[in-house]
């Protein structure tokens, strides 16, 4: 705790230079906190949340210009997120960088918590979109972007998104839009974990071959292990280091485990949208405890 404690003051005084390391032991607390906040509301969704907690925890730790205790600062970053069912990841990493109480982590979907199912933006200061239907956050995140070049203002902002909502229509017209509006400001990711409620994505309805349809729309793509902090991490600086080189919006193709770090959950679609039982919260915090030690023991 010390040591999440002391990356996270780092990080709200700007400082960059958080290591690895740092950055590897909060999305384990994140992954932690994702357990604890499902087993507790006995709902939601716990693959895809536990796949993006090291892009969530790079985001908010290291990548973002965000400032939890003014959390609607002009300049800031702009977080969009599409697939609205994975927020226990994003408001796990809220509480840890200070946006509210970490305690109230453990209010989620229960009545008259903030903490809603799918991210209501009225509610808690630091959400910029609600969401629920998907492929909708891809639609406001290229308006955003399109009303940023307007007002000439040089934030970034950054689009989260599953791959399973790539079967809507409505994703494709937004990334139309934003490749015909030159929209170098829009960044977005995809969480390409081959699954979705019912199945696993390509045998329900094949994206393949996904990066060359999203470059025929005039994106530059990019692939990532998104499991992979130092390669999480590099990625996105790198795509940020090109925005302003470029005339079109930037994708990322991240692949990622869904059910990350549960031995008994990784890969399995079935986990989607189902929350885990006492025993199995036990088992798996007892996972992610030992590689919480793991971590610290390592040299980066």
């Amino acid at each position: 705790m010390q040591r999440i404690e002391a990356s996270k003051k780092m990080f709200i005084k700007k400082n960059k230079e958080i290591t690895a390391k740092e950055l590897k032991l909060i999305a384990n607390k994140i992954r932690q906190d994702i357990i604890k906040m499902l087993f507790t509301a006995n709902s939601g969704h716990t693959a895809g949340s536990l796949g993006m907690a090291d892009i969530f925890t790079a985001l908010y730790f290291k990548i973002l210009n965000h400032d939890p205790a003014n959390p609607q600062f002009e300049e800031r970053d702009r977080l969009i997120l599409s697939n609205g069912h994975i927020c226990p990841a994003q408001y796990a990493c809220m509480a840890n960088a200070g946006y509210f109480p970490e305690k109230e982590l453990l209010t989620l979907r229960k009545l008259n918590s903030r903490l809603q199912g799918h991210p209501n933006k009225l509610d808690l200061p630091g959400l910029e979109n609600s969401s629920g239907p998907l492929a909708q956050g891809v639609s406001i995140a290229a308006g955003y972007a399109y009303a940023a070049k307007m007002d000439k203002k040089d934030f970034t902002i950054f689009c989260l998104m599953s791959d399973g909502e790539h079967q809507e229509g409505q994703l494709w017209e937004a990334l139309m839009f934003a490749g015909n509006k030159k929209l170098n400001n829009f960044i977005g990711i995809i969480d390409r974990n081959n699954i979705q409620i019912d199945g696993y994505v390509e045998n329900l309805m094949p994206l393949e071959p996904l990066r060359q349809k999203l470059e025929a729309f005039n994106c530059n793509v990019y692939e990532m292990n998104g499991n992979n902090m130092q390669e999480v991490v590099i990625t996105l600086e790198n795509v940020l280091k090109n925005r302003d080189k470029t005339t079109r919006p930037s994708i990322i193709i991240a692949k990622t485990a869904p059910g990350k770090g549960i031995s008994f959950m990784e890969n399995k679609y079935e986990w989607h949208g189902r929350p885990p039982k006492k025993e199995e919260a036990e088992s798996a915090l007892k996972e992610l405890q030992a590689e919480r030690e793991r971590i610290n023991e390592s040299d980066q």
